[in-house]
C-alpha cells in the first residue's frame, strides 16, 4: 500500500507562510492499494490538490470514505473535480445520521444546494454512489478491505482500518479518548473507569496491530483539559495508544489551525520527551508525506 497525506490540519484551513512546511490545508489522504485502487479517508480542502492530480490519470474511480460530517473533513468535496467529468465514478462511504435520519447521502445533497453552491448534486448523479457503512462490517476495494470503527466524537465519527495483502493502516478521524467524568473520592469513579477501560480495549482491539497508526493529536497536556469532550485528542494521548496497540509508526494529525510550523515541532518535541518510543516510529503529518507499506 502507499500513503499520501494532502491534508494534516484541523477544523479550518490555515494557509500562509507560518503553516508552509506542513500544509494548511484540512484532512484528505490517499491511500493506494497493491492494484492501485484509489481510497480517500475524508475530504477535507486537501482533497482539492489530489483532484488536480488525478487528472492525467482518468478515468478515475475513487472510493472516498468519510469519518464524519464535520465541515473540515467534507468542506472539499464539492470541489473534487472528477465528479465533474462523465466517464468518472466516484463512491462516497460514511455513517447513518442518527440525527437526521440519513445515510451518507445527505452530505452532497446539503452541501451543493443552490444557497451554497452554483452546481446543482442532481447534475453530477450519474457520477455519483453512496454507501453507508455498518460499524465493523469490511468493505472491499479492489486488493484492499476497508473496516469502519466507531470512535469518540460529539457526532457519529469512523475511524477506519485498511488492510491490504498483510500490510494495515488505521486512521482515527477525529478521536478523543474516553475519560472518567468523577473525582477519584467518587463513588462513581470505579464503576465509570470500568467502563473507560473497557471501551478503550475494544477499541484497540479493533485498531491493532497495525503497521501504521495516523491518530489525531490536535492539542497538548496544557491546552486539553479545558476542550474535554470537544472530541480531540493530545500527542501523549497518540503516543499511548501507539504504545498499547503496538503499531511500529505513529503520524500525529489534525493539526490545530492557530499553531504556526515553529509552534508544532516545539510542542512534538516536548511530548516525544515525556516518552520512551523506541519501538515506534513518531513523526508530524504533512502535506505531501508519502510512505510505501
Amino acid at each position: 500500500m502507499k500513503i499520501r497525506m494532502w491534508g494534516v490540519r484541523g477544523s479550518i484551513p490555515s494557509p500562509g507562510p507560518h503553516t508552509a512546511r506542513y500544509g494548511g490545508n484540512t484532512t484528505c489522504i490517499e491511500v493506494r492499494g497493491d492494484d492501485d485502487s484509489l481510497i480517500i479517508l475524508d475530504a477535507g480542502t486537501g482533497i482539492f490538490p489530489l483532484a488536480q492530480s488525478l487528472l492525467a490519470r482518468l478515468p478515475v474511480t475513487a472510493n472516498v470514505f468519510i469519518t464524519h460530517t464535520h465541515w473540515d473533513h467534507i468542506q472539499g468535496l464539492p470541489f473534487f473535480v472528477p465528479l465533474y467529468i462523465p466517464g468518472n465514478k466516484v463512491r462516497i462511504h460514511g455513517a447513518y445520521d442518527i440525527v437526521n435520519s440519513l445515510g451518507i447521502e445527505q452530505v452532497m445533497e446539503v452541501q451543493m444546494q443552490y444557497s451554497y453552491f452554483p452546481i446543482r448534486e442532481d447534475q453530477v448523479r450519474d457520477n455519483i454512489e453512496y454507501q453507508t457503512l455498518t460499524f465493523g462490517e469490511p468493505v472491499a476495494i479492489g486488493a484492499a478491505t476497508v473496516t469502519p470503527v466507531l470512535m469518540n466524537h460529539p457526532v457519529t465519527d469512523l475511524g477506519y482500518r485498511v488492510e491490504c495483502n498483510g500490510k494495515s493502516v488505521f486512521f482515527t478521524g477525529d478521536h478523543e479518548p474516553w475519560v472518567n467524568i468523577y473525582a477519584e473520592t467518587d463513588h462513581e469513579y470505579a464503576e465509570y473507569q470500568a467502563m473507560v477501560d473497557q471501551r478503550t480495549a475494544e477499541l484497540d482491539a479493533a485498531i491493532g496491530p497495525v503497521d501504521l497508526l495516523i491518530c489525531d493529536a490536535a492539542y497538548t497536556l496544557a491546552e486539553y483539559p479545558p476542550k474535554i469532550g470537544w472530541g480531540h485528542g493530545t500527542f501523549d494521548h497518540a503516543i499511548r495508544m501507539a504504545q498499547r496497540i503496538g503499531t511500529k509508526r505513529l503520524i500525529c494529525t489534525h493539526h490545530e489551525p492557530t499553531r504556526s510550523d515553529d509552534d508544532l515541532e516545539k510542542v512534538f518535541a516536548e511530548a516525544l520527551g515525556r516518552h520512551d518510543h523506541a519501538a515506534c516510529e513518531v513523526m508530524l503529518a504533512r502535506e505531501g508525506l508519502e510512505i510505501t507499506l
